[in-house]
């Protein structure tokens, strides 16, 4: 997956987004109207702000010149509040002054569907890049500055503070909704950039993203988007920001998976674009959050808290119910709540009462209210253990003394260089307190016990990764698994078989690269098939092998554990009949006899190539419920060994996999390399392959195996066999 072109530099937008000067192009003195909206925001700037109109010779007390050649120096941004029809003379004429850069307001460009005016969005894009004039926009909603209180928006004037140590800068394909994120600066929010994208026809969200991982007045990135055509260079960016330990947190919006259908196979749900997107951004290190709401809560932590120095979270409840729901969702996210040593015990012992609960986590009870001391003793001691990295507070009552015991907690995180959580359970949400919270460089405010777990385990995953990065350096990629003789034959398999590969080319092409299967014959009639199913052994499976019949198991065309001769014979003319009737016009090939795989559990992997990301691979549960569980994980191929290990430990059924009911455990490692054998063959063959299934690949306790296979191939436009591939449709 590689960017379509390169990031911009930080010094390439420095003079459009950190101006010293700025000219509004379209000033005016109408009441609403974008420049003079414009105008009235830039009341603060630091900078020197400049005017062009022809028809004024003074605005709001400032010179308004003719033209932008008039202007007694170049501005470093100029922003275009003209009408759509008169953007492309005033982009030449700043083009031809050398303009550092210019931001687009004019809407009625390729959002409207019609040709002509998304021609006219690709010439301001190919201008901008012919001659290095960076552009936002156009249909756009602006970019604040709050360093330099730069607020280049028509949007109604807000605060514009300088940021304080720990400053979010958000990044917003929406502009109204970046705009709602920004307005988190009147609960206390620290804010550096609101900086929106509209149709970025040259400067777009990944630019943005890159440019704020260099500034020095962004501790911390939020992304919301809905999707890009390139996220190559969304993910470069992302891996900048890594590079320099600068947190990024993203949401997108437009999750369906409608436009993801599976053609063939069950691959394609399971691997649509919000899977895609996951793994991409968790390779470079990006956290997500699935709702809104949660975007700047969550950039709020990150800025926040350092990085963490033990796994373990200490929860000092004054409810016992507080302290139940905190073990409920640490349980949920993987968050040890270890029990603290013996030095921390004793004070926890001496500080709660007998009525109380003095284990991790710890309900300090009402009591704390007649000792003041209590609870600041516990969080000392549990935060000076060196079990613990954080410690959760449960805000369950706000009241006037609640301010009072916020500078101990900044006290207690700056001491200890430690996590300090205050899970807000209030539904007073703005009950004294909360601004004071959320204004404090340490304190760290979630209002969610779910969101507050949920961040601490993404705080450790990034912790974890960082770690794996210093053991095996930044290098993501392994070793290659499959020889070049493997996979030419591979190939020449490939280019032999239809669209649609029977499971017995597909299991002889997979067998290539490693994958272990199971031995079968195909029969051409019931005599054949006893006699197949004799020389292998009893019990025995057979199954109708058709390329028509993608899903045998819906279809009726698979008889198993038959264990002797009559059984085969019937089963032979049964499945022959359900083949008729499920598709009376399909091709069949003959039936397919096997033995029959021991019991065991059944795992799926497959792959697919995406429009956007290229190749991927999925793992899950497999059998029948690979689609009504929806339990799967999904990673870039080609994939290292960490990576294919995490994927399976990202299965919600951990149980399954360690043995549930008696069944064997699953090989791990082995089930990993058979991953990184798909991701292998998809990365190696994804021009000619669309979708794979492995579906049920068994593990009995002794071997994994796979049972059934599926690829369907890639069918370009005017190639026969007809329909549509992955990346044409």
């Amino acid at each position: 997956m590689r960017p379509s072109r390169s990031l911009y530099r930080y010094d390439q937008l420095d003079r459009l987004l950190n101006p010293a000067s700025i000219a509004i192009i379209g000033a005016s003195a109408r009441p609403g109207a974008f420049g003079e909206r414009v105008q009235a925001n830039l009341c603060g700037y630091t900078g020197r702000l400049h005017l062009v109109n022809a028809r004024y010779e003074t605005l709001g007390g400032l010179p308004c010149h003719p033209t932008l050649s008039a202007l007694p120096e170049v501005p470093d941004c100029a922003v275009i509040c003209v009408a759509r029809e008169a953007v492309e003379p005033v982009v030449e004429e700043c083009i031809a002054k050398g303009v550092g850069g210019a931001i687009i307001f004019a809407s009625g460009y390729a959002e409207t569907g019609k040709p002509e005016r998304a021609a006219q969005q690709a010439w301001l894009a190919r201008r901008a890049r012919e001659a290095g004039l960076p552009i936002i926009g156009p249909n756009c909603i602006g970019a604040v500055n709050f360093r330099l209180r730069s607020r280049i928006t028509f949007m109604p004037h807000a605060e514009m503070a300088p940021p304080r140590p720990g400053a979010i800068g958000i990044v917003s394909q929406s502009g109204a909704l970046g705009f709602s994120l920004e307005q988190a600066i009147r609960r206390g929010v620290p804010v550096s950039h609101v900086l929106t994208s509209g149709n970025s026809c040259d400067v777009d969200m990944a630019d943005f993203v890159a440019f704020l991982a260099d500034d020095p007045s962004c501790s911390t990135i939020a992304l919301l988007f809905e999707g890009t055509s390139d996220p190559a260079r969304l993910i470069a960016a992302a891996e900048r920001a890594w590079a320099v330990g600068k947190p990024v947190v993203a949401c997108k919006l437009a999750v369906g998976e409608g436009g993801a259908q599976a053609a063939m196979s069950h691959t394609g749900s399971l691997a649509g674009s919000q899977a895609a997107y996951r793994a991409a951004f968790d390779r470079a290190g990006v956290v997500m959050v699935e709702d809104f709401e949660a975007l700047m809560e969550a950039a709020s932590f990150f800025a926040k808290a350092e990085r963490p120095k033990a796994r373990g979270v200490a929860v000092l409840a004054s409810s016992g119910g507080a302290a139940i729901m905190a073990a409920d969702q640490a349980e949920a996210h993987g968050v040890p709540l270890p029990q603290p040593e013996a030095a921390a015990q004793a004070v926890l012992a001496a500080r709660i009462p007998e009525f109380g609960s003095a284990r991790n986590p710890c309900d300090v009870t009402a009591q704390v209210i007649n000792d003041p001391e209590s609870l600041p003793a516990c969080a000392n001691a549990m935060l000076d253990d060196p079990n613990f990295g954080a410690v959760l507070l449960p805000m369950v009552f706000s009241s006037p003394t609640t301010p009072a015991r916020v500078p101990f907690y900044n006290a207690l995180a700056r001491r200890t260089g430690k996590a300090v959580i205050m899970a807000w359970t209030s539904e007073w949400l703005e009950g004294p307190g909360a601004a004071e919270m959320e204004a404090d460089p340490r304190v760290i405010l979630i209002r969610s016990m779910n969101r507050a777990f949920a961040l601490l385990a993404a705080w450790h995953r990034r912790e974890a990764k960082r770690g794996d990065e210093a053991k095996r350096g930044p290098a993501r990629r392994a070793e290659r698994l499959v020889s070049a003789a493997a996979r030419q034959q591979a190939a020449t398999l490939l280019d032999a078989a239809g669209k649609v590969l029977t499971e017995r080319e597909a299991k002889a092409v997979l067998a290539l690269y490693g994958l272990p299967v199971v031995p079968e014959a195909l029969a051409h009639s019931a005599d054949e098939a006893v006699r197949i199913a004799t020389a292998q052994g009893f019990p025995a499976v057979l199954k109708v092998e058709s390329p028509d019949l993608p899903h045998k198991t819906e279809a009726g065309v698979i008889a198993l554990d038959l264990a002797d001769a009559g059984a085969v014979r019937a089963a032979y003319d049964q499945v022959m009949a359900n083949a008729a009737r499920a598709a009376p016009d399909a091709r069949i090939h003959g039936v397919l006899v096997q033995p029959m795989v021991p019991q065991g559990t059944e795992m799926m992997i497959g792959a697919r190539m995406d429009p956007l990301f290229g190749p991927l691979v999925v793992v899950g549960l497999g059998g029948i419920l690979v689609e009504l569980l929806k339990d799967s994980a999904v990673g870039l191929a080609p994939l290292a060994e960490a990576e294919a290990l995490d994927m399976l430990a990202g299965l919600k059924a951990q149980a399954a996999l360690e043995g549930f009911r008696g069944k064997p455990k699953v090989d791990r490692p082995a089930l990993a390399g058979l991953i990184r054998r798909v991701g292998e063959f998809i990365a190696d063959h994804g021009e000619s392959v669309a979708e794979i299934d492995i579906n049920p690949l068994i593990s009995d306790g002794t071997r994994l195996i796979a049972v059934d296979a599926l690829i369907v191939k890639r069918v370009r436009a005017g190639l026969e066999g007809g329909g549509a591939s992955s990346k044409d449709s």
